[in-house]
């Protein structure tokens, strides 16, 4: 059965990629960026099964409007697609206040303020499926992204914690933890700040790794939003997706040494109870 969908960042990287493949599987699609003039072409293409619309994703009022507009276009909504973001490269102490701030703003916030905004009509609905973009980064501390990881982390607890309410009134809540794909978010969606000689190690060795990655990283977005489609019309889909081979095997290898962390420090940690009686 044919979806609605309302996508945020849509119009470059894996955003773009899933209205194209939503467009493609017959759905009806709200597309939204801060300028909608690059889905021109699906527009012409695709009529009136596309809606684009201008979004910042921090401005609570536009969130609100553009949700109520592809509503009245569609008459429904069933699947939210939070994905606007983006990432620099730099380190904590060359990072200032207000970049900070911003990165977190979009990617954190911004999520908050979408799906807030969608949520009445979903309860409404009874029925509905919110998708949260993440990143590898928001389950591993990524090196020279603090203000990314630590949006991306937020991300994560906001949704876990969304999901156990949201499963109250029939709407499911999906994390996708995609690693590197073959977008312009290594390229030209990320500022390179390799910073002092001090933190080379790790920054400099990022900003050039990112440089050198850029065209050769293992995701290929169209792959990715034929998955994103089939998690959306799940009856059971999952809490947490891990999409590309590199995301995997990061995640899996970071919770093997978290747990044997936790197990090295077990009395430790258990030494602060009370004692029993």
């Amino acid at each position: 059965m044919p979806q609605v969908w309302f996508v945020t960042g849509s119009t470059r990287g894996l955003g773009r990629a899933l209205v194209e493949a939503a467009l493609q599987a017959g759905n009806q699609v709200a597309a939204t960026a801060r300028n909608p003039e690059g889905l021109r072409d699906l527009v012409d293409a695709y009529g009136d099964a596309i809606r684009a619309l201008p979004l910042d994703v921090t401005d609570e009022s536009a969130a609100q409007a553009a949700i109520e507009t592809a509503r009245a276009a569609f008459g429904r909504i069933d699947v939210v697609v939070n994905n606007a973001g983006y990432g620099t490269v730099g380190s904590v102490e060359d990072t200032n206040l207000a970049a900070f701030r911003r990165e977190i703003e979009t990617n954190l916030f911004g999520t908050i303020v979408v799906t807030k905004a969608a949520i009445p009509i979903l309860r409404s609905q009874r029925s509905g499926h919110i998708i949260q973009f993440s990143s590898v980064g928001g389950r591993i501390g990524a090196p020279g992204r603090a203000p990314y990881s630590a949006a991306k982390w937020g991300v994560e607890g906001f949704s876990e914690s969304l999901a156990r309410e949201m499963a109250l009134i029939g709407v499911s809540v999906t994390i996708i933890e995609p690693g590197g794909f073959r977008t312009d978010f290594a390229g030209a969606s990320t500022t390179l700040n390799p910073g002092r000689s001090e933190y080379d190690a790790v920054i400099g060795a990022t900003a050039r790794m990112q440089r050198d990655y850029s065209g050769r990283q293992p995701g290929d977005p169209r792959r990715a939003a034929a998955v994103i489609l089939q998690v959306a019309a799940m009856t059971e889909p999952p809490l947490r997706l891990a999409l590309g081979s590199d995301a995997v095997n990061a995640i899996e290898n970071t919770d093997r040494a978290r747990l044997d962390e936790l197990q090295r420090w077990r009395e430790l940690s258990i030494s602060t109870d009370f004692p029993k009686a």
